[in-house]
């Protein structure tokens, strides 16, 4: 679909370091948008732009009828600065400070590249704010409740790995066993590359492990580690940092360490961009020999490399479906569609990522198009449903 102008764009300028951040609303949904806030270096306000338009997306894709869960609208911030400076966490702070109206009032938000959950609710108390969700809350039928079941579910802690890290990726798993199953491969023998071993890309490798495909090569800031007989996935998560950087010392004699865009040229058949926008660019692409990229990051592929990807038979399963599970569960949960229970959260998320997903690809299929295109035409069919039944302002 053809995206109008956001509801609102803000550029703000820190006073103590001269940097920028961002705060684009594309849409508003009963008064409240939704969307994380990410922090690198070179972020701009056309990127988070974008990302707020994916937001709108992806929640019109989650709209049930039947749910408890009403959709809300896009949003998406973004801070220009590397994670790791060490006046990151104070800029942070300010930023939270100067947007704190918005987040108070029509902006939910959490952690996205670079930011942790833990750090933004952290940042977001020593800004003054309640929760960094709270704009959400005069939408709950009963508040407490809803707050408790969330804060139990962010406690639920499974194989060492908190209930919250684990929810994107079991959706953009199941994204790719879905793919593979309607093309009837066979998941033993399948390979698959990661890009970025943090909360997204780790978990989806750890369930594509899990699932019995063979994980191949994984990319972290310091290079790629590869393993063509395959890589033990759950020593590098144990072996991993806050930003997702393994430690070589547990590397194993099999393990080749090689350059950063080495898993690019992977010979894989799933590519999964879990970690930076952009990641996959007209040049990049044409080193590619994966029939599937799974976007477990947000718009990793530029789309001037998409349409040539997809001229060479490789399927790109958009940002705005694949990853859309770890914001979906935060409001299956707090709304009270599910409760705080790991069973039941991974049970939803792979039914409603199949179903989303073969909707999807059933739509690219019908309309000789492609799986974003088809996404998008999906969401434009229920904004207008969305709207007419909550009201929303553009």
């Amino acid at each position: 679909m053809t995206a109008p102008a956001p509801l609102m764009s803000l550029v703000w300028t820190d006073h103590v370091t001269g940097r920028r951040g961002f705060l684009v609303v594309d849409r508003l949904v009963r008064g409240v948008a939704s969307g994380g806030l990410r922090m690198r270096p070179g972020c701009t306000l056309e990127e988070v732009a974008g990302l707020a338009r994916g937001m709108t997306v992806k929640e019109a894709l989650h709209y049930d009828p039947e749910a408890r869960y009403v959709p809300l609208g896009g949003a998406k911030g973004g801070i220009d600065c590397d994670p790791r400076d060490p006046e990151a966490y104070g800029l942070l702070v300010r930023y939270l400070r100067a947007v704190r109206p918005y987040v108070e009032n029509l902006w939910t938000t959490g952690e996205d590249l670079g930011l942790t959950r833990d750090l933004v609710d952290r940042a977001a108390a020593e800004a003054g704010l309640v929760s960094s969700v709270q704009a959400v809350y005069p939408l709950l039928d009963d508040e407490a409740t809803a707050r408790k079941r969330l804060a139990d579910a962010f406690a639920v802690v499974v194989d060492g790995i908190g209930l919250d890290e684990l929810a994107g990726g079991c959706g953009v798993a199941e994204s790719v066993l879905t793919a593979l199953d309607r093309a009837a491969v066979p998941y033993t023998g399948t390979r698959v590359a990661v890009q970025g071993l943090g909360t997204m890309g780790g978990a989806t490798a750890r369930f594509l492990a899990r699932a019995g495909l063979t994980v191949v090569a994984i990319a972290d800031i310091k290079g790629t580690i590869a393993n063509p007989a395959g890589l033990d996935v759950e020593t590098l998560l144990a072996a991993r940092d806050a930003y997702g950087t393994v430690d070589r010392r547990v590397l194993r004699p099999g393990d080749r360490e090689l350059p950063g865009d080495a898993w690019l040229s992977a010979d894989a058949e799933v590519l999964v961009p879990a970690a930076v926008s952009y990641a996959i660019g007209t040049g990049d692409q044409e080193r590619i020999r994966a029939r599937w990229i799974a976007e477990a990051a947000n718009m990793p592929v530029v789309p001037e490399a998409e349409q040539l990807l997809v001229a060479r038979g490789v399927t790109v399963l958009p940002d705005v479906v694949v990853n859309s599970a770890t914001n979906a569960w935060w409001w299956w949960t707090l709304f009270g569609d599910i409760g705080a229970d790991a069973g039941e959260a991974f049970a939803h998320i792979r039914r409603s990522l199949r179903t989303l997903v073969g909707l999807v690809l059933d739509r690219a299929d019908a309309d000789g198009t492609t799986p974003r295109t088809a996404a998008h035409a999906l969401a434009a069919d229920r904004l207008p449903v969305i709207a007419d039944r909550f009201g929303w302002y553009r």
